[in-house]
């Protein structure tokens, strides 16, 4: 399976998801399951139905992290030296041609993309139009509502 490039800090934040998961969460759901049967009948028992419900989605999370932390090409973006390029990591001020507006992202993988933090993905237009840029460069970002224009004014490597 093709690698899939990942934060360092994302990467943390999935391994400590994880352990929660596995050390917190389901023994929680477990203990609340074993409750619930001692309660009787399981057909009309709603405690055991949501504690399994539960547990079906805690075990579904478990192996989807395992598997997202297996394929993942972990980048450290502080260890890179990429001399003002805009690469996946790094976090890049833009300022917009037209309004003069300034606006900060990280380009980061597609699980940890929000644009509410400032995390855009690596396959999204913006991150495209910037990837292989230097500071002081115009990148031309293809939206629906047209064309649009944003002067890198300095990329960080955090």
């Amino acid at each position: 399976m093709e690698k899939v490039p990942l934060t360092l800090r994302g990467a943390e934040k999935l391994k400590e998801e994880l352990k929660r998961l596995k050390n917190e969460d389901r023994p929680r759901v477990i203990k609340a399951i074993a409750e619930a049967r001692e309660h009787g009948d399981l057909k009309e028992n709603a405690e055991y139905h949501a504690a399994r419900e539960e547990q079906s989605f805690i075990e579904g999370r478990i192996k989807d992290i395992e598997a997202k932390l297996s394929n993942a090409q972990i980048i450290d973006v502080t260890k890179m030296n990429a001399d003002g390029k805009v690469i996946f990591g790094a976090t890049v001020v833009l300022a917009d041609e037209e309004t003069g507006d300034e606006v900060s992202y990280q380009i980061v993988g597609e699980d940890e993309a929000d644009i509410k933090q400032g995390k855009i993905s690596v396959t999204s237009p913006i991150a495209r139009a910037l990837i292989g840029k230097h500071e002081g460069d115009i990148a031309v970002v293809r939206a629906p509502g047209g064309d649009r224009e944003y002067e890198i004014v300095e990329v960080k490597y955090i």
